[in-house]
């Protein structure tokens, strides 16, 4: 037992002389590196210990000579070249030890290999807790069919903004990816289930795991750009109504264009040079990039701080300020007007899904962005925190997203209580035997109630700095 005993380098020929050795402990020492053939005389060795050295590299046939060990301690070395070759040997091996989960990979014939999960993974499964695997098909389940159900059923309203819904359902379209994402990690964790270990190295390096943690990016960032993007809209139009100038189809489209074209290009720029980015994606059984843990590459380091902390915080902050300055135009402009009575109520609405709309990217975003910057500041981060990031808290906006931007707008609502009251007038009167007629369409017109919208606004007016055709002009749109 040499353990502590600040040794800085070793001979190759150390012990040459101790050929019948059992056990050999040199944790906690100086050592930065280990000759080749260190071990070769040690044939006996049923224990090693190198423990919290700060050893920077392995040799691929280090072990070779151990074909009696039975316990190998690594804890606390980051072995940067790790590989299946160096443990091959070491048939015997029962026990190892690692200072990460994911180095358990390389060694899948040792029956007991510590740590025996990273928060996400275990060695059974790829979604170690019972929760994350119930949700991760719960989620899925609801993102899907909630941004399809919506992609069905907006050509159904006929909106007096068609391209605003057809903003709304390319963001479905990106949101729906999101729950594709965790169908595609629900079916390979039943795929490895009770059995992960032998698989999750294969798993991570494998392309599948590359194009899944592909789709997720994708998702994330097509529905980070599409919301700024609408909510910048809407911000010029209520902010600033008489100045508006209507958004051209052509240029509607290029922008949606534009933002898929950034989406797949910030998806899979990592996947174009490895040597760079390493395995970007294949950190975690999820791989999903958070790049929490500073051994990472620096590529992929500085490139997931840009995305994270760069551009989906911009992002975030666009959305927040867009949304609070629409709030306050739209409360400036009601005590302005004369009918102050008759825009509380309204105010009060919008308010709400003000608070709903920036409450949810809150509470999907705020958790990353402090993730990351704990990671800069090289704070030791869970496992456990980072698969709730990614099974629970991720998905919030695509789940939420069809919920916020139609499902709970006065136009779908509208569709909803006509096309039923349409059914039961029909019901009625074939109860009554009365003669056949035909009900209304199907199809609802985005847009306030006409009973609603007084007298002198149905006819064009020549507005200067008219307050009270502000609040009805501004009402309408943040309803639409």
């Amino acid at each position: 037992v040499m353990r502590r005993n600040k040794i800085i380098s070793l001979n190759e020929n150390s012990f040459s002389s101790l050929r019948m050795l059992d056990e050999l402990d040199l944790a906690n020492n100086k050592i930065e590196s280990l000759p080749p053939y260190i071990f070769k005389d040690l044939k006996e060795l049923s224990q090693l210990n190198l423990s919290y050295n700060p050893i920077k590299k392995i040799q691929m046939d280090q072990f070779d000579f151990l074909t009696k060990l039975k316990s190998l301690s690594l804890e606390g070395i980051e072995i940067g070249n790790i590989q299946r070759r160096m443990f091959r040997p070491l048939r015997n091996l029962s026990h190892i030890y690692f200072k990460k989960f994911q180095y358990c990979g390389y060694a899948p014939h040792v029956r007991s290999c510590k740590p025996n999960t990273d928060g996400i993974s275990s060695l059974e499964n790829l979604l170690a807790s019972i929760i994350q695997r119930v949700f991760v098909w719960v989620v899925s389940a609801v993102t899907c069919f909630g941004n399809i159900f919506v992609i069905c059923m907006r050509p159904y309203i006929r909106s007096e903004n068609k391209l605003h819904a057809i903003s709304i359902m390319s963001l479905c379209c990106a949101d729906c990816l999101m729950g594709i994402y965790l169908f595609v990690i629900g079916a390979f964790d039943l795929k490895y289930r009770g059995e992960y270990n032998k698989h999750a190295q294969l798993w991570m390096d494998s392309i599948h795991c590359q194009l899944v943690g592909s789709l997720a990016i994708l998702s994330t960032e097509v529905s980070v750009l599409l919301l700024t993007y609408l909510t910048l809209e809407k911000y010029i139009c209520i902010v600033y109504p008489f100045r508006c100038l209507k958004p051209r189809k052509c240029r509607t489209i290029s922008v949606l264009i534009l933002i898929w074209i950034i989406g797949f290009a910030v998806a899979f720029i990592p996947l174009s040079n490895k040597e760079f980015f390493r395995n970007y994606y294949g950190t975690n059984g999820v791989c999903f990039p958070l790049h929490s843990e500073q051994s990472e590459s620096s590529g992929s380091q500085i490139y997931s701080v840009v995305i994270f902390l760069g551009v989906n915080l911009a992002a975030f902050i666009i959305i927040v300020f867009s949304y609070g300055s629409m709030f306050y135009s739209v409360h400036q402009t009601a005590i302005t007007a004369t009918e102050i009575r008759n825009h509380i109520k309204k105010e009060m609405t919008l308010a709400k899904r003000f608070f709903f709309i920036v409450f949810t990217d809150a509470l999907c975003w705020i958790p990353i962005f402090i993730l990351k910057l704990l990671s800069l500041l090289q704070v030791d981060i869970p496992g456990t925190i980072t698969s709730w990031v990614v099974i629970f808290i991720l998905p919030i906006n695509s789940a939420l997203n069809p919920l916020l931007y139609t499902l709970t707008t006065r136009p779908f609502k509208e569709m909803i209580h006509q096309v039923w009251h349409n059914y039961r007038q029909r019901r009625s009167k074939r109860g009554k035997g009365s003669q056949k007629t035909y009900g209304p369409s199907f199809i609802w017109v985005e847009m306030w109630p006409a009973h609603e919208i007084k007298p002198k606004l149905s006819k064009p007016v020549l507005c200067t700095d008219s307050s009270e055709a502000s609040v009805t002009t501004q009402s309408n749109r943040l309803n639409s």
